[in-house]
């Protein structure tokens, strides 16, 4: 998902003067620009949270468990049914 094309969006932030610093030293410490270094930073974090929060991990167990579920679901039951009724009902194709 990494991006080498220069954009014209901006973010800007107001830091303070030591963790300005810690940033260059670490930009330093990489021989990257401190510019690169946060943008790089930033977008690993956006990613990983994204990530987290759209993907789901299941177990071993719980895969399987998914699996037979999709392969042998369990028969409807009357409340289904009348669910599925009363969604046909309010939900017209036209």
């Amino acid at each position: 998902m990494r991006s080498t094309k220069p954009s014209n969006a901006r973010i800007e932030a107001r830091v303070s003067k030591e963790l300005h610093n810690t940033v260059k030293r670490a930009a330093a410490l990489q021989n990257r620009s401190m510019t690169d270094f946060v943008i790089t930073a930033v977008q690993e974090a956006a990613e990983s949270v994204i990530q987290q929060k759209e993907i789901l991990k299941l177990s071993l167990d719980d895969q399987n468990n998914f699996a037979r579920a999709l392969l042998s679901p369990p028969k409807a039951t009357p409340a289904l049914k009348r669910a599925f009724t009363r969604h046909s009902e309010l939900v017209t194709a036209e």
